[in-house]
């Protein structure tokens, strides 16, 4: 069960026996995989992606290791957040900010099904979009800046995000709502440390979420790294059972799968323990552990993060029927996905 709360990046455009994921799927029964176009450690354009017949290949590979089935997600935002590049044989796939300023929905849910059908005819099931940021800040570095936002107008963020999401739905691909509590109002990139958005942040930013949870059409939310003193004074948002228990599942009624975001992001591992981030976020709410393996790479990140939460458990810092909760919430969306 708590293996199937980790999803980790890993290297390589095929699969052989010495690939630390293989032993990771195979072995240990994690429940999911990041995939990327180019490493960042490395600073190398060569990851996971070639080609869509290399790709394809890759991602059957990682499910024959397993009869669980397995979340494979990746980043299609469109735009800058792309990771399905013309240059390896793909379609070109618009920003977000681009389809919101044409605002045109039609238009959108096409991008939208191109997108899905791209992603399910190469086997991945799980896009980490649409991003229902608010564009609150045209100069976030991280959000508005890279034209992830489709809009500073909450309602038609969350107009275009259900086009999205409708569009992935009718091919089987589940979706991602990002980065929650609201990522738009930033001026600083958590990938590279902390952010505070106290004075920036507006509860308009959390609309779109609401929205979407309240039509049902949430499969994954995915939590930021962000730090808002009115929400919670201690932590940032992934670690924050004041912000995940008490508003996203609370106050907006979601009982669906929480994902964190990247837990080697610099905004957690400049301040926090592997051990304690872990085992705030888990406490906090969050069913799926991010580890995209690209910032830094390691290969035992999956074992490590498993061990860590059965110590937690052991220890009693942990409940076992909280590790329950986060199984069960994974179990029922893998199912959703094979149906839909």
């Amino acid at each position: 069960m708590i293996a199937q709360m980790v999803m980790v990046g890993f290297r390589g455009l095929v699969l052989d026996e010495r690939n630390p994921i293989v032993r990771d799927i195979r072995e240990r029964k994690i429940g999911g995989v990041l995939l990327f176009e180019r490493d960042q450690q490395l600073d190398s354009p060569v990851r996971n992606v070639q080609s869509a017949q290399q790709l394809k290949s890759l991602n059957n590979s990682l499910r024959q290791l397993t009869a669980t089935p397995l979340l494979i997600g990746i980043d299609q935002e469109g735009g800058k957040v792309n990771r399905l590049k013309e240059k390896y044989g793909f379609p070109p796939f618009p920003s977000a900010q681009s389809l919101g300023a044409q605002n045109n929905l039609a238009q959108t849910r096409a991008v939208a099904e191109l997108t899905a059908r791209t992603l399910a005819d190469v086997n991945i099931n799980l896009n980490l979009a649409p991003a229902v940021d608010v564009n609150v800040n045209p100069e976030n570095p991280i959000i508005g800046k890279v034209e992830r936002s489709f809009s500073s107008d909450p309602a038609s963020v969350t107009a275009h995000a259900r086009a999205w999401i409708a569009a992935h739905r009718a091919q089987s691909v589940l979706t991602t709502l990002k980065h929650f509590p609201g990522h738009g109002s930033s001026r600083d990139d958590s990938h590279l440390g902390f952010v505070d958005v106290t004075e920036t942040w507006s509860h308009k930013e959390l609309e779109p979420f609401a929205q979407i949870i309240a039509a049902r059409e949430a499969d994954v939310v995915m939590t930021a790294h962000i730090f808002n003193a009115k929400l919670d004074p201690q932590v940032p948002a992934t670690l924050s059972n004041k912000t995940i228990a008490g508003i996203l599942r609370g106050q907006l009624g979601y009982d669906g799968v929480v994902m964190s975001d990247d837990m080697q992001m610099r905004a957690i591992t400049k301040y926090y323990g592997f051990e304690h981030a872990i085992e705030s976020a888990i406490n906090a709410g969050v069913d799926i552990l991010a580890f995209a393996n690209n910032l830094d790479f390691d290969p035992n990140a999956a074992a490590r993060a498993i061990s860590t939460v059965q110590s937690l458990v052991q220890q009693k810092r942990i409940s076992g029927e909280r590790i329950e909760q986060s199984y069960q919430r994974i179990m029922r969306l893998k199912q959703r996905s094979s149906r839909q």
